[in-house]
This record gives structure tokens, sequence and C-alpha cells, in this order.
């Protein structure tokens, strides 16, 4: 921004024109505070703005999309994700100060603070593809606020960007048009799919970015304010611009390494009888490192995580830190090759050969209490066992529509909602995600309806692997060395 357009003063983010507030003078319902507008009704935005709703009463909340499939979702019964204690919260404010539309234009108009939560994926093509963001969908969206906005506006990045991508927001908004101004703040989101909610009520943190002028620490302060009707004020982060867009690739990546650890240590478990349990649990105890996701597994998954890391990697070539890059890379790799090696470890158990076998796959969402399979690590798990011709018959909870999205178009494999029904038949079980119901299974009348010699390969360490083997499975659990009936 320039000079000539930053100002000082009780006035400086007003937004309140006396338009604005007689249309507001006008409108039968409540007289709200400010008016919030977020542009994406995904993962991201329906419960965030969800939560923002029910703590801030005195805000009015208006969630668009160009989908118009998936507002009229939001304005169902039938919500487009699963998230536990999401309905519940949502109609107690939707039709009330919290609103699904998708008249983006009015809305852009009338908003006072914009959050942009729309999809931010890696390239597919061009300079950095396979590690860059692609950010055609945050430029059009800045076009679109620059083209319908008539009033000043705080824009809050709420979609995970690289670093210094608010400069090419602030370029964008202030071309061509001095009249409105524009105050970028990074605000990236920090929930874990499955406790959004919890997440969003209870954060660890909320972290603000600014530009350290006295129109962008207004602007800051605007967002502070929101947050302070239910986040205790020590738990609010302020920070400059490019600290805060860093930090959440940060986060994401120190945590998918921890994965990534424990999974290396977890194949080395495997061929030396140790227990990758026992291991994580006395590694654990350390306080400096702590017991949180020292979980093995058949591998990350999420929206986030590969795609976090990856434009890390990106930004470090990119400014010439090859090594940092090689680094974070790794992280990549070697989760890469956890995902291939669950599926190796499956194949030689089966004696070399899943050719004309039946598996069950207990799990497809990439964690358990969520229906979202994006970068699951149980999409490659099936593509892969399909590969070497085995029939798949693929059970989950909440997560069934978006598998068969996945492998649409595959052959040898169905979907079907009951565990039991699944398991019938079946040479063998990979259970990849982690549900709770999976551990309360009677496993005896799972095995009486299954071909023998039995397999199951508990892919989280979730279930009782001497009571399996007890019963007549042969069990091969991550990071531990097989127990078997030859």
């Amino acid at each position: 921004m320039s000079k000539g357009l930053v100002r000082s003063g009780p006035d400086l983010f007003s937004f309140k024109s006396a338009k604005h507030r007689a249309e507001k003078f006008l409108m039968p319902q409540k007289d709200f505070k400010k008016n919030i507008l977020c542009i994406g009704a995904g993962y991201v935005g329906g419960p965030t703005m969800t939560i923002i709703a029910n703590k801030c009463s005195d805000y009015k909340i208006t969630v668009v999309d160009i989908s118009k499939e998936r507002i009229a979702a939001w304005n169902s019964n039938e919500l487009p994700i699963f998230e536990p204690g999401l309905k519940d919260r949502l109609l107690k404010v939707r039709g009330k100060n919290l609103f699904f539309s998708n008249d983006i234009d009015t809305s852009i108009d009338q908003a006072d603070i914009i959050f942009v939560c729309v999809n931010t994926p890696i390239k597919k093509f061009g300079e950095g593809a396979g590690k860059a963001v692609d950010l055609q969908f945050i430029e059009q969206t800045a076009r679109r606020i620059k083209e319908n906005s008539k009033s000043n506006k705080i824009i809050v990045e709420k979609s995970t960007l690289p670093v210094r991508a608010a400069a090419t927001l602030e370029n964008i908004l202030h071309s061509g048009n001095e009249k409105v101004r524009f105050e970028i703040l990074s605000n990236p989101e920090f929930m874990a799919e499955g406790t959004a909610v919890r997440d969003m009520e209870f954060p660890d943190r909320v972290l603000i970015g600014s530009k350290d002028t006295p129109a962008g620490l207004a602007a800051r302060q605007e967002l502070v304010d929101l947050y302070l009707h239910w986040v205790p004020k020590e738990n609010l982060i302020t920070t400059n611009l490019w600290s805060s867009e860093l930090s959440k690739l940060v986060s994401n990546g120190f945590l998918a390494q921890r994965i990534s650890s424990i999974n290396s240590i977890a194949t080395l478990c495997e061929v030396t009888e140790a227990d990758v349990t026992e291991v994580s649990k006395a590694v654990g105890k350390d306080s400096r490192i702590g017991p949180k996701f020292l979980n093995a597994g058949p591998g990350f998954g999420g929206s986030c995580f590969r795609k976090d890391i990856l434009n890390l990697v990106y930004l470090c070539e990119h400014y010439q830190l090859n090594e940092v890059a090689s680094f974070w890379e790794q992280v990549v790799s070697l989760n890469d090759y956890q995902m291939e090696h669950y599926v190796r470890r499956i194949l030689q158990a089966m004696f070399n050969t899943l050719a004309g076998k039946k598996l069950a796959v207990f799990g497809f969402a990439f964690k358990p209490n969520t229906g979202d399979t994006r970068d699951s690590p149980a999409i490659y798990i099936c593509k892969r066992l399909l590969e070497e011709k085995a029939y798949l018959r693929i059970t989950d909870p909440q997560a069934l529509k978006n598998a068969r999205n996945d492998l649409q178009d595959l052959e040898n494999l169905e979907f079907v909602e009951d565990p039991y029904k699944a398991a019938e038949g079946v040479h063998g079980i990979a259970l990849i995600t982690d549900w709770a119901e999976y551990s309360k299974l009677d496993f005896q009348e799972i095995f009486d309806k299954m071909e023998k010699p039995a397999f199951i390969f508990d892919g989280r360490n979730q279930l009782n692997r001497l009571a399996l083997f007890d019963i007549g499975f042969n069990v091969y659990s991550v990071g531990k060395a097989p127990l078997t009936h030859f």
C-alpha cells in the first residue's frame, strides 16, 4: 500500500457511510455491529463461520460459494461435511446471524470484513508444478472483491498461502482504485478435522498477522476484538504478515515430520522385533518431546500436510536453500515409502500374490470423525492393491461417498456400509482408519465368515492383537513383529 493511502485517527476503519447506516436502519433484522463475509463454503469456511456466529451474536455472518449445490447443502439438514458437534451449533444460528448464499457480489459490497477461504491446491502445470501453490483462485477472488467493493474492507487470509502472498493480494486490490482501501490480515486456521469444533471453541492459539502501520494495526485490532468474544487474550498471538503466513506451513511441517519419523522407526521395529508402541511411549515420556503425533500408521493424509510441506520445499528452492528443501522433501518421501511398505507387507504375508483374493478395507477417510478423503493413504493403498489384482470391499462410517469419487471408473471393488458384510468371505482385512467403531466389532464372528487362513493388517495398532491371534487370525500390526500360525 502506498503511503498516501495510510491514515491514522479514530475514523481509520469506520466503514459506516451515511448510506450504509441508512441501509442497516431499514433492515428488518437485528442491527449488527459488523458484516462478516466468508468466501468459500468448504471444510474451513463453514465450520469457522458457524463457531464465530455462535460466539458473536452481534455480527452478521454470510458464507458464499460459487457452488449452488454446496450452498444448498449448508441450508439443508444434510450438511456437505461431517464434523462432530457442527450441525447442532449450525442450527442454533442459521437464519439468525449466519447465512449461506450464492450472491457473492452483493455480499462483497455489504461486507466490512472478508475472510478468504478458497481452495489453494498444488499446481499441476507449469512453473512449480507438483510443489508450488496454485494461486489462481486467490487471484480471482481478489479481483472480484475489488470489482464489487464501494467501501473500505479488511481482507483476512484464512486459506493457507505461501509467504508474502499478502503482497500479491494487496497489489491486485489496490490496482486502479484508490478510493477504496483494503487492509490484509493473515489469520491461518489450525483446526484439525474430527475436532474442528473444539479447536475453534478452545484454540491453543489464534494467530493474526498484519502490517506494522497505523492502518494495519487498526485492522488487526478489529479481528482481535472479534476473537475476544470467547478466546482468552493470552491465546491471541499477533505478528507481522510474513511470520503468520510462514507459521502455518511450519506447524504442519513439524507435525508431519513427527509422523514420518515414528513411521520410519516402525519399519525398523518390524525387523528387529521391537514394538513401536512401546518405543513411542518411552520417547513420548520425555517432556522435551511429548507423546502427540507419535502413533505409527500407514502414512499421513488430509488436505494440508503434503501440500504445505511441498510449498515449503518450493519456497526454499526458490531462495536457493537447497539443503533445507531436501530436508523437508524427505518428510514427504518417507510418507510415500510408508504407504508402499504397508502394501508390500500385505502382499508378502499373503504368499506374494493377491490375484483373485478378496480384501476388506476398514476405513477410507484420512482420519476418524470426518468424511474427508483428500490425500488419504487409503486412496494410494487401494489403487495399489487393485494393481495386484485383489478384489476390494471398502467400508467407512462417513467417507463412502467420497471414496466412490476417489476410485471411480476402477473395477473389482464395492462399497459396503456394514463392516460385517464387508468381511464376509474375504481373505484379509486392511484396517486403514482408526474409527472407534472398529475396536468394538465382534472379530470372532468376522473370523468365522472369512476364508482361511485369515489375515488382518492393523494399520493403526488399534486392535488387541493377542486376542485376534487367539481367535485364529494371522496378525500384522504396524511397527511390530507379526503373530502368525504358520
